[in-house]
């Protein structure tokens, strides 16, 4: 039975997957047809199979397929100019985060603390508040992913055609990604590769962690100094794999952890750098280098490090 109410949700609709649309999951493609209705709803109409696929019912890890007909049930939409935005005192200035933008391609420089999608207890995340931001926009998706905590440079696709092509990037190891974090102590021997696997595991609470494990997938990553300063030490790292939490795990692998890392990093010198202006995380993707295959265009964007991290530098060399 639908959860229809108010004369927007009225009725059965049978919606037709475009080109642009092949290859998103179900539900984000919902989510697209279903602007206002929050995500518990759609996964509940998902998993009550009220969501039919050329006439069949489909797992919620589907991926449409152009020429698809999806069955989408009466269900509570937002009147026209009545949609309420995400939460969040970073959504009326998303559309000052943005750092590059052509008809195929997206780049914003994601807040700390904000999630790139909803899921998992956060309603809403970077993705949703662009396609409220733009609605007149037919196709957003995430080309790849920042932790919460993390800040800086995020892209997105304007095109399905961009996200093929940005993915094989990805794959290729072509993409370049770089990061700036703070880590632990004063670092010596220059520039430094660390390969160790990685294995994700849940704790008894359900809390996901990441670990050094011989049976995990490789994982590499370079560690470049740029500055020390005696308690502390400015780093840009560069990604040879893009395993979950690689950065925070690896740094922590080598003795020298993450500024602000509550999860793998060492409570003594968090609580030393709080003491210096610090409240979240010191790791910031500062720069991405992709190519825009449609244009045959190196495109290479920048994210300044953001004045609640330079306020921290700036108190590091003081203190020293």
């Amino acid at each position: 039975m639908g959860i229809a109410t108010g004369k927007q949700a009225a009725k059965v609709r049978q919606v037709q997957v475009s080109e642009e649309e092949e290859g998103q999951r179900i539900d984000n493609f919902l989510a697209r047809h279903l602007k206002g209705v929050p995500r518990s709803v759609i996964y509940r109409i998902l998993r009550r199979g009220e969501v039919r696929v050329n006439s069949g019912r489909i797992q919620p890890r589907y991926k449409v397929r152009s020429g698809d007909t999806v069955r989408i049930p009466p269900v509570r939409v937002a009147a026209s100019g009545q949609q309420k935005p995400p939460p969040g005192k970073w959504f009326p200035e998303i559309g000052n985060l943005v750092l590059f933008e052509n008809a195929r391609i997206l780049v914003i420089d994601k807040p700390s603390g904000v999630a790139v999608h909803g899921g998992s207890g956060v309603s809403h995340g970077v993705i949703e508040a662009m396609r409220a931001r733009s609605p007149e926009v037919p196709y957003l998706e995430l080309v790849h992913r920042l932790d919460r905590d993390t800040s800086g440079c995020l892209i997105i696709a304007k095109r399905r055609s961009a996200l093929r092509s940005l993915h094989a990037q990805l794959r290729a190891g072509t993409m370049h990604k770089r990061y700036l974090a703070l880590l632990r102590g004063d670092w010596s021997g220059g520039v430094r590769s660390v390969s160790a696997p990685l294995k994700k595991n849940r704790l008894q609470g359900g809390e996901r962690v990441v670990r050094v494990d011989p049976q995990g997938k490789p994982a590499t990553t370079v560690f470049h100094p740029l500055e020390n300063f005696g308690p502390a030490s400015l780093v840009e790292v560069e990604l040879e794999t893009g395993r979950t939490h690689q950065i925070r795990v690896h740094a922590a692998h080598i003795g020298q952890p993450l500024a602000g890392d509550g999860k793998y990093g060492d409570h003594d010198f968090n609580r030393f750098m709080k003491t210096l202006g610090l409240g979240r995380l010191f790791l910031h993707a500062h720069m991405i280098e992709f190519r825009d295959t449609s244009l045959d265009e190196l495109i290479n964007v920048s994210a300044p490090l953001g004045d609640d991290l330079r306020q921290v530098l700036d108190h590091l060399e003081a203190h020293g």
